[in-house]
């Protein structure tokens, strides 16, 4: 490239950006000039993207229990092939794979590159060494060429997900999922309390095929509503937290056996209660937690522990394996809190 005499916008040595959307995808000579965007776009679906929020989360201390006579099966991925249909193609892990290649087949191009670009820059500008340049500017534009022909995906990165046939655990689990809706848990705090539900009942939807979710919201007093009501309701009043564990003892009582179930609870409040009920609310959850896998406890506030959570700290101290206890102070602690609930535990 040269500028030609009576140019009144570029002198010599200008750098000439590519156009946006021109990021060097076509099939020209290789430059070291101009930068913009590959018009690239990959997507996932909704399986893929629940995938890979929950691939390492589990219930904890799940165990068979009330085992039937008859094995049933399910069709589940079990890793991933190099062939297969191509409504089975994993997007990720076929760019992941492209990635891995692009690196690998480019890693010593790319460093013979930066070595002969930085001797460039160091030869002077003359006469006696124009020969020398020369040579290295060829090389320079034989390995951005060899660069620039590595394909950004090839066939042999295109991966399937594979699927097996796995039996069926007959375990039953059930998940109670307590909500504070009283006075003091403004707007804000129980829009955050939802959203934490509403991902743990997408892991559960998508996890565990024949766990049962009860849904209990409280405020002076404790009611058992569907999915619709739980999100939905306006309904609020007082804090009396030992009414929510009161009536999940009921249902468990009523339904739900532990010696025939796995029981889990999570609790979310902005940690306020009626300063009477803290004796009460400690000996309902005293009660409650021998008879759960798992309990967790998730308390809403920006301003410093509340009285529940010391009231719950001295429970933590006896329960530390099946009783968890984490704080959320606004939208960007909701799935790290709940991806710590919930990981998978080292054997």
């Amino acid at each position: 490239t040269h500028v030609v005499p009576g140019n009144e916008e570029f002198t010599r040595g200008d750098r000439i950006a590519r156009p946006r959307g021109a990021g060097g995808g076509g099939a020209g000579r290789a430059s070291n000039e101009g930068e913009g965007l590959d018009e690239f776009v990959f997507q996932i679906n909704q399986r893929e993207f629940l995938d890979a929020l929950f691939d390492d989360m589990e219930l904890p201390n799940l165990t068979k229990r009330q085992l039937s006579g008859l094995e049933e099966f399910k069709r589940v991925k079990g890793g991933f092939a190099s062939d297969g249909p191509p409504s089975s193609m994993s997007v990720v892990r076929s760019m992941r794979s492209a990635t891995a290649r692009r690196i690998a087949l480019g890693a010593s191009k790319r460093s013979a590159l930066r070595e002969l670009e930085k001797t460039l820059a160091e030869l002077p500008e003359s006469d006696d060494n124009r020969a020398a340049r020369a040579e290295l500017e060829e090389q320079i534009q034989v390995l951005r060429e060899q660069l620039a022909r590595i394909p950004f995906i090839d066939d042999v990165d295109i991966r399937y997900h594979r699927h097996i046939q796995e039996p069926i655990p007959h375990s039953k689990a059930v998940m109670f999922c307590l909500m504070d809706v009283s006075g003091s848990m403004d707007q804000y705090t129980k829009d955050l309390a939802k959203r934490f539900y509403i991902l743990l009942y997408l892991f559960l939807s998508r996890n565990y095929d024949r766990t049962e979710v009860v849904f209990i919201r409280h405020h002076t007093t404790a009611k058992e509503v569907d999915e619709e009501e739980f999100f939905t309701s306006r309904e609020t009043g007082g804090t009396v937290v030992s009414s929510a564990l009161e009536l999940m003892q009921s249902v468990i009582e009523a339904r739900y056996p532990s010696s025939e179930w796995n029981i889990y609870g999570a609790q979310a409040s902005d940690g306020d209660n009626w300063p009477d009920d803290a004796r009460r609310s400690s000996a309902a959850l005293q009660q409650l937690l021998p008879l759960c896998q798992y309990y967790a406890y998730i308390e809403i506030t920006q301003s410093g522990d509340k009285p529940l959570w010391h009231t719950y700290s001295r429970l933590r101290e006896e329960w530390p394996e099946t009783f968890a206890m984490q704080h959320i102070t606004g939208p960007k602690d909701i799935y790290p809190v709940f991806h710590e609930l919930f990981r998978k535990q080292s054997a």
